[in-house]
């Protein structure tokens, strides 16, 4: 059985750290490993190098809605989808554990089910919604 009277404040927790999460891993991708270090990581799995600018687009500004809880279940589809496609292109050949070398596909996995328990559980408290707000 849900609890409704927490479960709004369980959706904000997991809608906030998830958002930070985002942040910090695209801060990684700008700072520690610099943008054109990253597109070129890109383009050494074979895939679009520019499409690497869309990721750390998607990044921020979705880490962004997630925690001011702007859209926030539609925002974690494509960045649930992200996780998927690292997944796929990236840590999916290097094994289930993520401290295996290269790192593995567990975490991306974890973070891509939270994603989607967002998406199902909604924007939960203190959420920011600009059409709904006018709407009611």
């Amino acid at each position: 059985m849900i609890k409704a009277s927490t479960a709004p404040y369980a959706a904000l927790l997991l809608r906030v750290s998830l958002g930070i999460m985002f942040l910090a891993h695209v801060g990684l991708k700008v700072f520690v490993f610099t943008i054109p270090g990253f597109v070129g990581y890109f383009g050494s799995l074979g895939l679009p190098a520019i499409l690497a600018y869309a990721v750390v687009a998607l990044e921020f500004f979705g880490g962004l809605a997630l925690i001011l809880g702007v859209y926030a279940p539609l925002v974690a589809l494509p960045l649930a989808l992200e996780m998927l496609g690292t997944i796929v292109f990236a840590h999916g050949a290097n094994g289930w554990l993520f401290t295996n070398k290269g790192g593995g596909w567990e975490f991306p996995a974890f973070w891509m089910v939270g994603l989607i328990a967002l998406y199902l559980l909604g924007d939960g408290a203190m959420a920011l919604k600009p059409a709904q707000r006018n709407a009611t």
